[in-house]
């Protein structure tokens, strides 16, 4: 039976005002991290939000509810967003957690720098105006051969730069099998579009020849285009041009070469027991001109989209007004150069990248974590059971591997694998897990060595929390 007018007015005036709802006592300790004018408009949406409910046939919440809701909002407000969690999903190159994670000390060090007034476009022997991408463009030389190189703010942003400066009002020939889609369902065509260039598809989705490229150009040529189909293989009756055939018919035609990487790395990952990759050094040594790639995938450094190639090229992409909007900032470039440096330690990039740590981590290592956890945490009213088993690299890279892992396996009597997924999400320093068949699973690929003990204190915490429930 629907309310009546009297009573649905009624329900509204049950709502307390404002003022009366600030004073509670578990808004107390609001006011020492949040600013009364804050608090206020938190409180106005959390009553709009009962106005709202009440409206559609909900009562009116207690005053006790209320501020509780008032006191979560706010802490969300001021202590919520970006946080630090703790990756035991497995996937090492997690896109919805940041994808690579970054070395302790690349952080520490780049913040230091950039927190403060920074030589990004100083040149600290003459006093003059500077090139903000100078000693990115000195590191990547040295690591991947290239006369030149410049840096944007991510690989999108790298590849409609490239297509913008050389392509606009003219077309960009690409294999039909390499129109890929990236996370958010980001499409190579429509960015293709968006820079201004057209678009000439050629060949198939499983086979693209030469002939086809040479049957596509004209004078309305702008690039030759290959996209590296890293989030994905076509497998069976396959045929794709390899980049020196094109090269060969760049030079026949005066049509360049761009490449796109995607998740470019320095490291062959066929030592990591992962299905091969060109390196960009040797793309570079094929004499690819343009190539461009991500900085947080392979690479294991910050959000980036890095072009590399010859000096001619990249000269041309330097004077393109698109640039500055796309440009990358100073964090970002004090993060990545310090990455890139730290391909430069004798003790080489597994030591120093965490994405290349976890990814040459051997299945042994792995076994003993899992078991130090399972030791460690034998108090707790939760089982845990290790086993082995297997993960994915995720990021766009690698998407027909799988890694060998070993997980734990969390059981408890009362509660099923998803309310415990739950609870793990919720803790000061969430954790995420996955949940394999009917069993929560903590996965120790993706684990940093710093993880370990904060999850040990966590599982005996949580044991704790649910038992007191």
């Amino acid at each position: 039976m629907s309310r009546s007018a009297d009573q649905l007015q009624q329900s509204l005036r049950a709502l307390p005002a404002v003022d009366r709802l600030l004073q509670h006592e578990l808004l107390e300790p609001v006011s020492l991290f949040l600013a009364r004018e804050w608090m206020t408009l938190m409180a106005r949406e959390v009553l709009e939000d009962s106005r709202a409910a009440i409206r559609q046939g909900g009562d009116a919440p207690e005053l006790d509810v209320l501020a509780a809701r008032v006191a979560e909002v706010c802490r969300e407000l001021r202590h919520g967003g970006i946080r630090r969690v703790i990756n035991a999903t497995g996937i090492v190159l997690h896109t919805n957690l940041g994808r690579s994670p970054l070395s302790l000390d690349v952080a520490r060090d780049a913040m230091a720098a950039s927190a403060q007034s920074v030589s990004v476009e100083m040149d600290l022997r003459t006093g003059e105006r500077g090139n903000r991408y100078e000693s990115v463009q000195r590191l990547l030389s040295v690591l991947t051969g290239c006369e030149s190189s410049l840096v944007v703010n991510n690989n999108a942003a790298a590849v409609l730069l490239v297509l913008n400066t050389f392509a606009r009002d003219k077309e960009v020939i690409l294999s039909r099998g390499e129109m890929i889609e990236i996370g958010g369902s980001f499409r190579l065509p429509e960015i293709i579009l968006s820079s201004g260039a057209g678009l000439r598809e050629v060949g198939t989705t499983n086979r693209t020849h030469l002939k086809d490229y040479r049957n596509a150009v004209s004078s309305r040529s702008g690039l030759l285009m290959k996209a590296h189909t890293s989030n994905y293989r076509v497998e069976g009756f396959t045929h794709s041009v390899p980049a020196q055939d094109l090269l060969d018919l760049s030079k026949e035609t005066g049509v360049p070469v761009y490449e796109d990487l995607g998740s470019g790395s320095l490291i062959d990952i066929a030592d990591y027991g992962l299905t091969s990759e060109p390196t960009v050094q040797q793309v570079v040594a094929f004499g690819i001109p343009i190539v461009s790639f991500s900085g947080d995938k392979l690479l294991g450094g910050p959000q980036a989209g890095i072009i590399v190639g010859e000096k001619r090229f990249i000269d041309a992409i330097l004077e393109n007004h698109l640039l500055r909007a796309l440009r990358i900032d100073k964090v970002s470039m004090a993060l990545l150069e310090r990455t890139l440096q730290t391909y430069l330690d004798p003790a080489g990039p597994q030591a120093k990248v965490p994405i290349h740590f976890l990814l040459s981590r051997s299945v042994d290592a792995l076994e003993q974590t899992a078991r130090e956890l399972v030791a460690r945490c034998e108090s707790v009213q939760l089982q845990l059971e290790p086993r082995a088993g297997s993960s994915a690299v995720g990021g766009g890279a690698c998407p027909t591997d799988e890694l060998s892992t070993w997980v734990v396996e969390l059981i408890h009597p009362r509660l099923k694998p998803d309310a415990l997924a739950r609870r793990f999400r919720s803790l000061p320093t969430p954790v995420l897990g996955r949940i394999r068949g009917d069993r929560f699973c903590l996965d120790m690929r993706a684990l940093l060595p710093q993880d370990l003990e904060e999850l040990i204190t966590s599982l005996r915490g949580m044991d704790e929390e649910i038992d007191s429930r």
